[in-house]
């Protein structure tokens, strides 16, 4: 089990993170009008999985507005953004906020999702939600990177990540 903090207190965080030049793990989650997505879904192209709790707190929306301008000058590359928010509530920040360059996927459905990507937050008052990390995969779903944000507050690295493409 990994350990994150937030704002300062420890977290504990179950699953592990895939490993860099592994397979992704496979997985079905909902997308838009709350049909099944999967990885499978985007095959051929390269992805970046935003992962977080919560599109309704600051640090969330700034991943989310910092990946979808980032986002726009990569080809062949789809950013996921990933957390338990319905897909209603993302459908409706991505749209007031005009950001077209990102998909957004819940694990309403699919909670093992959590555990496989190493990102199942056991305890706290953010326990069953989502880390905040970023795994990157190639065209064939090789993982290229991996983050697991020390601090869910913070940021995640987009320029490691996003380095991670070229």
């Amino acid at each position: 089990m990994a350990q994150v903090t937030l704002k300062g207190n420890p977290v504990q965080v179950g699953g592990e993170l895939p490993v860099t030049g592994s397979q992704a793990p496979a997985f079905t989650l909902v997308g838009e009008g709350l049909a099944d997505a999967s990885l499978k879904d985007f095959a051929g192209s390269r992805k970046v999985l935003n992962i977080f709790p919560s599109i309704d707190t600051p640090t969330c929306a700034t991943s989310v507005r910092t990946f979808n301008a980032k986002a726009s000058a990569l080809e062949n590359t789809v950013v996921l953004c990933i957390s338990a928010d319905l897909p209603f509530a993302q459908a409706r920040f991505c749209g007031s906020e005009g950001l077209d360059n990102v998909k957004t996927l819940s694990t309403l459905r699919g909670r093992d999702f959590h555990g496989s990507y190493g990102v199942d937050i056991a305890d706290g008052p953010l326990a069953g939600l989502t880390a905040r990390a970023v795994v990157v995969l190639d065209e064939n779903d090789t993982v290229l990177h991996t983050e697991l944000v020390a601090e869910i507050a913070d940021e995640p690295n987009y320029e490691a990540a996003l380095a991670s493409l070229n």
